[in-house]
């Protein structure tokens, strides 16, 4: 697996890719993180698997993945970040990159950009509407609306086959990609933010309904579960709601019920 360095300096140099130089600073050439990402997600991937990415952003999540020997159908809606993703991953053919958005059903939706800082751009206007005067959040402005269409996590199934994990990181949105989810798997992630635990509550209500049992968190961008064990939906929506606002975010791990 190569580093993609060249790729990743050239969109830093790249005028037209400045409002990700930030991102691809913070996710590339971080030995240390990468090593952290590799021994945490080796828990879930295995080489051979097949991993949905949904929410690539500049795509740190699909290295990850890749390192492991995993295939990786990535999803991202953006055209700058996709811009990105084809440049650092474009000689490898176990990446699949679909330019669209996942939601609860096939079709199109309004997509809203901040501009100067994409990896907040959502599909969902609740999130907008929760992060204004949220502590956190200020100075965060949604300065463009782009139509983008929508899969669903079934149809990425029904074309490319049944993922052993899912990363679901869609600012607010995570609720509608689990609608479009009528199956169980062995594993997944979704993203909350505490502007947002409300959307984080449909989310774990909607996996109890599919049979996921099991459920720990990551808080920030830390990938160290909080608890150690599975916890239940009930004991890990309790968990969220007395989190402090100022934890801000965190992903929320999810397995079928232990055995």
């Amino acid at each position: 697996m190569g580093t993609h360095c060249a790729a990743v300096e050239a969109l830093k140099a790249d005028p037209a890719t400045a409002a990700l130089r930030r991102s691809l600073e913070v996710y590339y050439g971080d030995p240390d993180r990468d090593a952290a990402m590799d021994a945490f997600y080796a828990r879930f991937v295995r080489p051979g698997d097949l991993v949905f990415d949904i929410g690539s952003h500049v795509g740190d999540h699909i290295g990850c993945f890749r390192r492991l020997g995993a295939r990786v159908v990535a999803v991202e809606p953006q055209p700058l970040c996709l811009r990105a993703l084809r440049a650092i991953y474009a000689d490898d053919d176990q990446v699949t990159l679909i330019e669209a958005a996942c939601g609860a059903q096939p079709g199109r939706v309004g997509f809203l950009v901040n501009s100067a800082n994409p990896t907040v751009s959502t599909a969902s206007a609740d999130f907008v509407a929760a992060a204004a005067g949220a502590g956190g959040w200020e100075g965060q402005v949604w300065d463009g609306r782009i139509e983008v269409p929508v899969t669903t996590v079934d149809a990425l199934i029904a074309e490319h086959g049944t993922p052993t994990f899912v990363k679901i990181d869609v600012e607010g949105f995570e609720d509608a990609v689990l609608a479009g989810l009528s199956r169980p798997l062995p594993a997944l992630s979704f993203e909350f933010t505490t502007i947002g635990r409300t959307v984080a509550l449909r989310c774990l209500d909607r996996l109890t309904a599919l049979g996921f049992g099991g459920f720990d968190v990551a808080l920030g961008d830390d990938k160290a579960l909080t608890l150690g064990r599975w916890a239940s939906a009930e004991e890990m929506a309790t968990h969220l709601l007395t989190l402090p606002h100022e934890a801000n975010s965190g992903d929320v791990y999810c397995v079928p019920t232990p055995t």
